[in-house]
């Protein structure tokens, strides 16, 4: 599937004249682990990512502040909490899926939220801890008390617009066990729709959404699904409580829209366009793109995620295709190709990280993609985040000489 090196795509982007890099985080430009306070991002891919000033964006699910944000990271990387905001060096773009936007001078903002939404989040964390300490007692008798305890602040990502629960250190106990894996997988689904019930009962049944990590595509009722755990393979390990229309395909145009504002002064799709106020489907999204962005101002995008995921149909023919970073790496692709110009789609191999996830080690894509996925990856990096950042700071600093 792979049409291009790392090599050539450096010589391919180290001159493009308008450049734009969609980059998710964990993963990528930094290994996936079961308890995301222990995550680390180099320094030299800091300084590369601002070197790359106009020319690059975040797009994750992860938050740039909070305890847990990536703006911590960036700090702890640089040994100076006060350098990034005076300099610009933290990482400008999306966060949450898109609601969350702030620029490489940690300025933030929540385009389209409202005040009760926010108030709603607020305590959705303490709700998580009490809904798992009543139904994980049965599914994990031996634990203690103090060890349940443990085990429910651990799971439980406290942010500010998409608190999670995240499973890794539950099934860290549980190797190979699949069947209880699966069984913490359907406790996990049924916590978060008694957070959905919660919020349609407070009047707030239009404004959230769960996202699930990793997941196979969504339902007839445009549902998430669940991907169950399978030896070597533990499947969905979070499930996050997300504001509707943080998805990261719309969060894609947000980006392209503040790029070409930045570039010419004027946003084509309105100075106030955000993912709150825009349509979901793909192709109303291309339609968007076309009636109101000309060619000569739609960048050279590339984007670059790890978690894209493909399954056969258990019920029989066809495939299961999700994972948080298709959707916009899809329509990324779309857009390069009904615009004619050269869009690049990278893989990163996520699976040498704390996390199981399926490999590009092989060259099959099992689990990530099949015969027939309209998804196509110009470039994979089965070396991972190791070998992705170190060619992201040779591309850097090539640009930079230009």
């Amino acid at each position: 599937m792979q049409s291009l090196s790392l090599n050539q795509l450096h010589d391919e982007l180290a001159a493009s004249p308008d450049l734009l890099i969609i980059q998710d985080l964990d993963g990528v430009c930094m290994p996936l682990v079961q308890d995301p306070l222990t995550r680390k991002l180099p320094a030299d891919y800091v300084q590369a990512a601002a070197d790359l000033h106009g020319h690059f964006n975040v797009l994750t699910n992860g938050e740039h502040e909070g305890r847990r944000g990536v703006n911590r990271l960036v700090e702890q990387a640089l040994g100076d909490r006060e350098r990034p905001g005076r300099d610009g060096l933290y990482l400008p773009g999306l966060a949450a899926g898109g609601v969350q936007l702030q620029d490489r001078y940690g300025s933030l903002s929540h385009p389209g939220v409202s005040e009760a939404e926010m108030t709603f989040l607020a305590a959705v964390p303490a709700t998580m801890a009490a809904l798992l300490a009543e139904q994980l007692p049965p599914l994990l008798p031996e634990l203690g008390e103090g060890e349940l305890q443990l085990e429910i602040q651990r799971a439980i990502l406290d942010t500010q617009v998409s608190p999670t629960i995240n499973l890794n250190s539950l099934f860290a106990r549980l190797p190979d066990a699949v069947e209880r894996q699966r069984q913490l997988q359907t406790m996990l689904a049924d916590v978060m729709v008694t957070l959905m019930d919660r919020a349609a009962a407070a009047g707030l049944a239009e404004s959230f959404f769960l996202h699930v990590a990793p997941n196979l595509g969504r339902d007839a009722e445009g549902q998430e699904r669940l991907k169950p755990a399978q030896p070597g393979d533990v499947g969905s390990t979070d499930i996050q409580f997300m504001l509707r229309g943080a998805i990261k395909e719309v969060g894609l145009l947000v980006l392209i829209n503040r790029h070409i504002a930045a570039r010419t002064g004027e946003a084509p799709l309105g100075a106030e366009f955000n993912v709150r106020c825009a349509p979901h489907d793909h192709a109303a999204l291309l339609d968007l793109c076309h009636r109101h962005i000309p060619l000569d101002q739609m960048p050279h995008l590339v984007g670059v995620g790890d978690t894209v995921t493909s399954h056969p149909c258990p019920q029989g023919s066809g495939w299961l295709r999700g994972g948080s970073d298709r959707g916009f790496l899809t329509l990324l692709q779309e857009l390069g190709e009904s615009y004619g110009q050269p869009n690049r789609v990278v893989l990163v191999d996520s699976s040498g990280g704390e996390v199981d996830r399926p490999s590009l080690a092989d060259g099959s894509l099992a689990g990530i993609s099949d015969p027939e996925d309209p998804l196509r990856f110009d470039v994979c990096v089965p070396g991972g985040p190791e070998a992705y950042v170190n060619w992201f700071k040779t591309l850097a600093f090539a640009r930079r000489r230009n």
